[in-house]
């Protein structure tokens, strides 16, 4: 499997960081684009630089490289992940802004009917933000909220990050073991 794997400068940025992680380890090949203020808001919310995180992935594109392989529906690819997703971003997949590699991305994932999951990052959300989401859900985008989940007894900030995280790869069908999985009396 290949999946693109973007982030932006929205906060929460440990999620595409412990999803490259889980994906590595699960033998799945990655694109990784970084947007400038991803790099930014990853060194002010964790401990990772972004050198560390781009050895996570299988390839890595610079942001504005629009003449990158990811950026064409020629390029065979399962699907993409934005975690996190800016508002800026959000706004500008819908509109089909396509001024930088990861709107591209998301274009051409969305024109060659794959699989884009979108990790949305606002809270709350205000009307602008629910139309967008709805607009890109409409064009078969996936719209997967890093919402916190009790049913698994998280005990921890890794347990809520490793449920997002798994949820996230079960999109693609990729099996994992980082969550507890509900479980009916």
């Amino acid at each position: 499997m290949k999946l693109i794997v973007a982030m932006t400068g929205a906060t929460r940025s440990i999620l595409g960081i412990k999803l490259l992680e889980a994906l590595k380890e699960s033998g799945v090949e990655t694109h990784l684009v970084m947007s400038e203020w991803a790099e930014k808001t990853m060194q002010i919310e964790t401990s990772y630089r972004p050198d560390e995180v781009k050895k996570l992935a299988s390839y890595v594109y610079e942001p504005h490289n629009q003449a990158s392989r990811i950026s064409s529906g020629s390029f065979r690819v399962d699907g993409m992940v934005i975690s996190p997703c800016s508002m800026k971003t959000l706004a500008a997949i819908r509109i089909g802004f396509a001024d930088s590699l990861i709107p591209r991305a998301a274009d051409v994932i969305l024109k060659e009917q794959k699989k884009l999951v979108i990790l949305p990052r606002e809270l709350p959300f205000n009307r602008i933000h629910l139309e967008n989401m709805l607009s890109l859900s409409n064009a078969g985008a996936v719209i997967l909220p890093p919402m916190l989940t009790f049913y698994n007894k998280p005990s921890t900030l890794d347990d809520a990050i490793n449920h997002v995280v798994a949820r996230t790869m079960d999109q693609f069908g990729i099996e994992n073991q980082l969550t507890k999985r509900w479980l009916s009396q």
